[in-house]
């Protein structure tokens, strides 16, 4: 360890390599390593590192300003950037707010829905909804709307009792039934829950529209979405979609929820939103959502010195520009076929993947003990760990997740390239990837024999 470094890094005391440059798919350490970035930094880096066209517009509009105090002023990138969002979204949402993180959208998502109700008079819809198995950001609010147990435990007695719904996990079914016969039980069981709690008290229910961080590219079946909208329809619920992670052509669709024929009434966008190029993230809402505060107190609020910062709104313009103008989306749905179908080969001789899901360049992947019998590993084994820490030492990127039924034992992983990726590149992606797998499960085949011995 670094004796002059000061720096609180995620693991006090690990070593981490110091970052050199990258380009494309892959990033550089300062030795001279290289590394296929197969997890886009944190799912973020949709259109490959040292895109000259984004950085060239960042310098542009660093010359002309850099800052302003939303406050006082508007910009006319924040501006652009606000219309381009709606404009794509089919102009389905018509407000947007921008922020500095994915945790700061979800939460401003969660003031604005509080506050739709309050300014039409219904003040004690205060409890938003939310599921088990879900990650909605780090701070007290966020992290009260998030079912990811193992990111609770140190803060469960500051926190809001938010999570209360199953997750529409086909591979370790809460209610131990099988799609279709299952006539949708995790998405039927929100009704029950708004009935037990009073549909005067919620004021919304959030969800990632496919589940990220703790739960490995969890996708829900067919017609999930559709109850679920209808419910809060009938229950007077603004239903929230954290998009965070999915949006921004992620799943080969701008938005996740478009792979379904139900709409959110707001969205939360970060990560792809720039690309990883700036911190900025935003919070999206629908006419309805916002007319009863354009009508009463004209305020939302929420707010930091950052918003709707015009360096970063012009850079997440040129992110969202250039993804269009190579129609990248396009290829996101090609390239996550080729590589799931790559990947689902690896499975018949890998033993230890027990699923691989996903839509778009956006596969998870849980990793077991016992394929039939879809055993976790123990906790105290840190399968996850392992794995990616043996994938970084042969040069390859992946995105730690969590999975497993209760949320605390479980392993999985992430493979989320850049959209940009070749399929040459994907090729050495499985090919790295496969030297990863099968010398970890050599490796617990080994801890295995001596425990046994």
């Amino acid at each position: 360890m670094d004796p002059l470094s000061r720096l609180i890094k995620p693991l006090l005391g690990e070593e981490y390599p110091t970052i050199s440059h990258g380009d494309g798919v892959y990033v550089y350490d300062k030795d001279g390593k290289k590394y296929m970035d197969a997890s886009s930094g944190a799912i973020t880096v949709s259109i490959g590192h040292g895109v000259e066209r984004v950085i060239e517009e960042m310098n542009n509009q660093a010359k002309k300003i850099a800052f302003v105090y939303r406050s006082q002023f508007t910009s006319e990138a924040a501006e652009s950037l606000a219309a381009k969002l709606c404009e794509v979204s089919q102009n389905h949402f018509r407000w947007a707010f921008f922020v500095n993180s994915g945790t700061e959208a979800t939460e401003t998502a969660m003031k604005m829905a509080i506050q739709h109700w309050q300014e039409k008079g219904q003040p004690t819809k205060l409890k938003i909804l939310s599921r088990w198995m879900s990650y909605h950001g780090i701070t007290i609010g966020a992290l009260s709307m998030s079912g990811h147990a193992g990111r609770r435990q140190r803060f469960v007695s500051l926190l809001e009792d938010y999570p209360s719904v199953s997750p529409p996990y086909c591979y370790r079914c809460p209610f131990n039934r099988t799609y279709p016969s299952c006539q949708l039980a995790c998405a039927t069981e929100l009704e029950r829950v708004i009935k037990r709690t009073g549909p005067d008290h919620i004021a919304a229910f959030i969800t990632e529209p496919i589940i990220g961080a703790a739960g490995a590219a969890v996708i829900p079946p067919d017609g999930y979405y559709e109850v679920i909208r209808e419910i809060c329809d009938r229950y007077n619920i603004l239903w929230i979609a954290d998009e965070v992670m999915t949006g921004m052509g992620r799943t080969g669709r701008m938005f996740a929820y478009e792979h379904w024929e139900a709409k959110p009434d707001i969205i939360t966008l970060g990560k792809g939103l720039s690309a990883g190029y700036t911190p900025i993230a935003v919070t999206l809402a629908n006419e309805m959502v916002v007319e009863p505060i354009l009508d009463g107190s004209k305020v939302i609020m929420s707010g930091h010195t950052l918003s709707a910062n015009p360096l970063s709104a012009a850079v997440a313009l040129s992110v969202l520009n250039y993804i269009e103008d190579y129609d990248l989306i396009t290829e996101v749905e090609r390239k996550g076929a080729y590589l799931y179908a790559k990947l689902k080969a690896l499975q018949q001789y890998a033993a230890s993947i027990g699923d691989i899901r996903g839509k778009g360049l956006l596969i998870g992947l849980e990793i077991v003990s016992d394929i039939q019998t879809k055993q976790s590993f123990p906790q105290s084994m840190d399968v996850t760990s392992l794995i990616v820490k043996k994938a970084q030492k042969n040069g390859l990127l992946l995105y730690p997740s969590q999975a497993g039924t209760d949320g605390v034992e479980g392993d999985g992983l992430i493979i989320a390239p850049p959209f940009t990726i070749s399929t040459a590149e994907i090729d050495k992606l499985i090919e790295l990837f496969t030297t990863t797998i099968l010398e970890v499960e050599k490796e617990l085949a080994g801890r295995e024999g001596e425990q046994s011995g």
